[in-house]
């Protein structure tokens, strides 16, 4: 008989797995108390959330460089940049914009500024250009 799967299962087993069901384990090598090792972990979220934005938001893989003081800087750069887009999500939810950070990022990337030079005069004149509402709002929410 080519072909056939025979399946059975272990009703035994199975009962006796039902125990653990809703279990949680942790295993550590930390010094730390189990209250606070389960405090922590509750906060891994945040630390995934923050590798995530470095990898993608914020581009900073991969890093071609072989020098120790490159790397090292390349580092303090895109620590900067994590800092710089925490503040900015940190400025939007304090002014309630409902903007998330990489809303505002990509509606701070369609404002231009024009300078303007008269052919006859010395003048320069420099404005942003904001043809939507999108822009000016987000502008106003930080008083620009």
């Amino acid at each position: 008989m080519d072909g056939v799967v025979n399946i059975a299962i272990d009703y035994e087993k199975y009962k006796a797995d039902s125990k653990w069901d809703g279990l949680k384990g942790y295993l550590t090598n930390t010094r730390m108390g189990k209250d606070q090792v389960i405090e922590n972990y509750g906060h891994l979220w945040e630390i995934e959330k923050a590798f995530r934005i470095s990898k993608t938001d914020l581009r900073i893989r991969p890093i071609y460089h072989r020098l120790r003081k490159r790397i090292e800087a390349h580092l303090c750069i895109a620590f900067c940049a994590y800092k710089i887009y925490k503040e900015l999500e940190r400025q939007l939810k304090e002014k309630e914009a409902g903007l998330s950070p990489e809303k505002a990022i990509d509606i701070l990337k369609t404002i231009y500024q024009i300078t303007i030079i008269t052919p006859y005069s010395k003048l320069k004149e420099s404005r942003l250009y904001l043809p939507n509402t999108e822009q000016q709002n987000l502008l106003k929410l930080f008083n620009i």
